[in-house]
């Protein structure tokens, strides 16, 4: 639809079915929006999922509501699709039915728990948000923390239906922290005991509510600033809470099986995985995905890129990207291969995405760390069966202790990452010019941060330092250019 002055969206000109309130959703960002919301949508047009989502809204802020689009919104998912070719698809969002800010409106928060309809509670409340503080009261409206509303919820409803062991609920956290469900329930048993709540209801909780784990992925780059008057245009509708997406997306639910027939997954093509544990995706992800993140920022800007998208158009950094994730990374993992080896397909292409501008600068935080969690795992077990260091990964290490001088070829390097670190690398620096070897004997001795020193791994310390020395002299791409 074209027109030359967009006019408010609304479900009278653009109408899209309301459903049955079954979802209590606690996050109304964009995150939520750009994943749960967008496949409820997919569900309700493609199955008979029918369900209407009521967004909570957990903290007191005065940015407005999307009842004042009558819940529209637009998810623009924009990326490179399974042939490689970029693509945009709009999807008018019409799965949310109302809005409650719990802090004004807590009786109609309270209310929801009443529906006997409910089935399903999803949330995304930030990593922080799933935390326990015994300030929390239950005559509090609200209670501060997210599991301590979740718990003044599950109560009221427990109550309401007198305990029905029919009327427990699904709960599927989306913050990313490990086993966020069990966390989760951990924190609303730890409140019931805190407030000194029913026996029963504790029973309750426990047998009746259904607690999940999840792992997410899609990057979600927002309300598209930039581009607002243009797609407004092109959309013919003035939209407040428009959002856009990366086209890759994942959610792995640990959960009891029965879950793929609740959420229809035998009728849509939704990258949706119900699974005994989700260790082994979160392993995948960790490693794949953020372990290709950590080994690209300090061997492509010491090559001169800024961008990921930059690095991955360069065909010297792509090509040590795909082998080490290839030779190095996959064979360390426990999922099939086949996988595992088309999870690292998506992800290069995720990288390439020509509507996503990914500075390396600012995935480089806290670089050493996330060596630790996202690579060094790698580096142990390739190391141990092996017998040697894997080459790629030895040399995205030697980049990373370049990098962490804080200058590489005159040019100055902004660093960020824990005091103690940056300090201890200050006081090594004249050893970058004086004795690397010790240099990289005091980096990888850093026991405190590897938790062993890596120095005793076979061969390791003389790859790593060689590697440096290679860089300095002939520069980041016509050595890594050779390994093989």
């Amino acid at each position: 639809m074209q027109c030359n002055s967009p006019r408010q969206i609304n479900r009278q000109d653009f109408p899209k079915a309301r459903y049955p309130e079954k979802i209590v959703q606690f996050g109304e960002g964009n995150f939520l929006r750009a994943f749960i919301d967008w496949m409820v949508d997919i569900l309700n047009e493609k199955t008979d999922f029918n369900s209407g989502i009521t967004i909570i809204r957990p903290i007191d802020t005065p940015q407005p509501k999307l009842d004042e689009q009558d819940g529209l919104y637009t998810a623009v998912i924009r990326g490179l699709n399974q042939q490689g070719q970029p693509v945009a698809e709009p999807r008018l969002i019409g799965s949310v039915n109302r809005e409650i800010a719990v802090y004004k409106e807590f009786e109609d928060y309270l209310a929801c728990a009443e529906n006997p309809e409910l089935e399903w509670i999803f949330s995304n409340t930030t990593e922080a948000g799933i935390s326990y503080s015994d300030s929390d009261r239950y005559d509090d409206r609200p209670p501060a923390t997210f599991p301590a509303k979740l718990t003044r919820f599950l109560h009221h409803r427990f109550s309401h239906f007198n305990g029905a062991s029919d009327k427990g609920l699904i709960i599927v956290p989306c913050e990313l922290i490990d086993y966020n469900g069990e966390k989760l329930k951990e924190y609303v048993l730890a409140y019931a005991r805190l407030w000194q709540l029913e026996e029963a209801f504790v029973d309750w909780v426990g047998q009746d509510n259904t607690f999940c784990s999840t792992l997410v992925d899609r990057i979600v780059t927002g309300y598209p600033h930039a581009e607002i008057d243009k797609l407004e245009q092109e959309f013919g509708y003035r939209d407040r809470f428009m959002v856009t997406a990366e086209y890759f997306y994942l959610f792995v639910i640990q959960g009891p099986q029965w879950l793929r027939d609740k959420l229809k997954l035998d009728r849509t093509a939704l990258n949706i995985h119900i699974v005994d544990d989700i260790r082994p995706y979160k392993e995948r992800k960790v490693s794949i995905l953020n372990g290709a993140h950590t080994a690209m920022v300090p061997v492509a800007y010491l090559a001169g890129l800024r961008t990921v998208g930059e690095s991955m158009a360069d065909p010297v950094i792509s090509a040590f990207i795909h082998r080490l994730l290839n030779q190095e990374v996959i064979p360390t993992l426990s999922l099939p291969a086949s996988e595992l080896e088309q999870f690292a397909k998506d992800v290069t292409a995720r990288f390439s995405n020509p509507y996503i501008r990914h500075e390396l600068q600012a995935i480089s935080l806290n670089s050493l760390t996330k060596f630790k969690t996202r690579l060094l795992p790698q580096l142990l077990t390739y190391s141990r069966r092996f017998g040697k260091p894997p080459a790629h990964i030895a040399a995205a290490l030697a980049a990373l202790l370049l990098f962490y001088r804080g200058e590489f070829q005159g040019e100055t390097i902004p660093l960020s990452d824990d005091r103690h670190l940056l300090e201890r690398f200050e006081a090594w620096k004249p050893l970058y010019d004086t004795d690397l070897q010790q240099l990289v004997k005091n980096a990888l001795g850093m026991t405190d941060l590897w938790e062993s020193d890596l120095n005793q791994l076979p061969g390791l310390t003389e790859a790593v330092y060689q590697t440096m020395k290679q860089f300095n002299a002939q520069g980041i791409k016509s050595v890594i250019e050779r390994l093989k």
